[in-house]
């Protein structure tokens, strides 16, 4: 018999989101399904999964063990938000107000609004007020149902807050039960005090701000801005190369208003992932469909920018391309904190089918930061991150639309949410 300290019992629907990986074209529509499941873990690792006859027989629970009875809720590998930009000060409401009026994104950044204004409001707070503010946003996603999420730094835009936001990353990771994967994204913008000087910033992002970050280990990823009027492609391949060599796995924001051909740079690189892509051109799609680069669609952006033009997502995973799905939260052009939410945009406005749009907030997010083997399915061996909806069965979480569907949160083998409450020490939960 194994010995388990939490067991999930007759689920209506267990959602393993099981299968080689990544999943491309028809794989996306397998969620690998089990009718009335089971699951178990011990010490935060599943070591049962079926159903509750085979697990009477193999599976006892430990004395001060946790039994969740799951009937009438569905279940749900924890969510995995894979771009983020959680670390910032300020709100941008005015801006929203003024894109009301007819402004847009790129108009209302050319008037000095937009991220500039974010990092302004990110350099007054100080890093103990940061930290504070992320907690509760943290709070909010983990009660939406999101228990990895990868955020960026760049609302700093020089080596102080830059690091001040990377330092708050990483002790978010430590205090909180989500999960924090950290992204150094320096190149996010071109700082009001380099306006006429891009050189000398990138000069100092090259030789300053990126060992630094590098030697203090805050960051796993490096991410750039791909875009007129930003970064340009030569720029963009010239701050690639650079991150390479300090050893940091590449992002790239690209092809989000125009087609600068970051997608075709970032596969070439070998990116982990291209982001946005509502601009993208054929030969993009054509070239991050026969790769391992991920196609990191945002369907929040287009949505709360007002947009016509959306990332074609059927066209990309008929083509084979790995498709995530995130919320890229925001103050400027997507503040939401809820994966639900983006997954029902994905379905209503990018065409999606309910099943590859979860897959792709699931397994196909986590291999977007590199964690396909720890989260995003249901297995044995990996982290029990496990959701339990109040919904009775998995087409309900995009048919039954603007709620919350989650109900318990379970992170790391612990119950983190009980009754859409935040528990604050795992221990004092049951159900």
């Amino acid at each position: 018999m194994k010995s388990a300290d939490l067991v999930v019992s007759n689920c209506n629907q267990l959602l393993t989101c099981r299968s080689s990986l990544p999943k491309r074209k028809k794989d996306l529509q397998d969620l690998q399904i089990l009718e009335k499941g089971c699951i178990a873990s011990y010490k935060g690792r599943i070591i049962f999964i079926g159903h509750e006859r085979e697990l009477n027989k193999e599976v006892t629970l430990e004395k001060n063990g946790l039994w969740i009875n799951g009937k009438g809720l569905t279940a749900v590998p924890g969510l995995v938000d894979s771009h983020t930009h959680l670390p910032f000060g300020g709100s941008r409401e005015e801006e929203f107000l003024l894109r009301l009026n007819g402004y847009t994104y790129q108009q209302l950044a050319q008037k000095g609004m937009g991220i500039k204004s974010t990092v302004e409001s990110t350099r007054k707070i100080p890093e103990n007020e940061l930290f504070e503010l992320c907690l509760s946003r943290l709070d909010s996603m983990l009660r939406h149902g999101s228990t990895t999420v990868e955020a960026k730094s760049g609302y700093g835009l020089n080596e102080k807050d830059e690091i001040k936001q990377l330092k708050v990353l990483k002790a978010l990771h430590r205090a909180h039960p989500v999960d924090i994967v950290s992204t150094f994204m320096g190149a996010h913008e071109v700082p009001r005090e380099f306006k006429s000087k891009k050189r000398e910033y990138m000069n100092l992002l090259i030789q300053r701000i990126l060992p630094q970050i590098k030697k203090n280990n805050l960051a796993e990823f490096f991410d750039i801005f791909c875009e007129q009027g930003v970064y340009s492609l030569e720029e963009t391949r010239e701050l690639v190369k650079a991150a390479q060599k300090a050893g940091f796995p590449i992002k790239i924001h690209t092809d989000e208003f125009v087609p600068l051909g970051g997608t075709n740079l970032a596969v070439k690189e070998k990116a982990v992932s291209a982001e946005h892509l509502i601009a993208i051109t054929q030969k993009g799609i054509d070239l991050i469909s026969k790769s391992n680069t991920v196609a990191t669609l945002l369907p929040a952006v287009p949505f709360f920018l007002m947009q016509e033009k959306k990332p074609p997502a059927r066209q990309l995973i008929e083509n084979g391309a790995i498709v995530a799905l995130a919320s890229d939260f925001n103050p400027g052009s997507s503040m939401t904190e809820s994966m639900f939410f983006v997954i029902q945009l994905a379905v209503f406005t990018l065409k999606m089918r309910i099943e590859e749009a979860i897959n792709a907030a699931t397994i196909n997010a986590a291999y977007a930061i590199k964690r396909e083997q720890e989260i995003g399915s249901l297995e044995l061996g990996k982290k029990m991150d496990l959701l339990l909806c109040e919904v009775p069965n998995y087409a309900h979480l995009v048919y039954h639309m603007g709620i919350n569907p989650v109900q318990h949160v379970i992170k790391n083998g612990k119950l983190v949410v009980q009754d859409r409450l935040l528990v604050r020490d795992p221990k004092e939960s049951h159900t």
